[in-house]
């Protein structure tokens, strides 16, 4: 396969370069509680909604039932809070 032509920048001024040196992120590793919380957001969210499905119309989980709907989104905020919380992990 033929190589394709490089092109030259105009100008080929060094100073107008963009500076190429690797910035250094502030801050270490994220801490053990932070991504024990993370971990146990999700964790309990995937709980919420396989005990939802099992209980089904259980006598003892009366409180459940009646949520309706809103177990759906309880359940996927707490999965969804854990995943946000995974862009600030280190």
């Amino acid at each position: 396969m033929p190589k394709s032509k490089v092109r030259k920048k105009k100008g080929g001024d060094a100073a107008a370069a963009p500076n190429r040196t690797p910035v250094k992120v502030a801050g270490g590793p994220s801490s053990t509680l932070y991504v024990s919380v993370m971990l146990g957001l999700m964790v309990i969210g995937l709980a919420w909604l396989i005990l939802m499905y099992l209980s089904g119309s259980a006598s003892w989980l009366t409180w459940m039932s009646d949520l309706g709907g809103w177990n759906y989104l309880i359940g996927f905020g707490f999965m969804v809070a854990g995943l946000l919380m995974t862009m600030g992990w280190r």
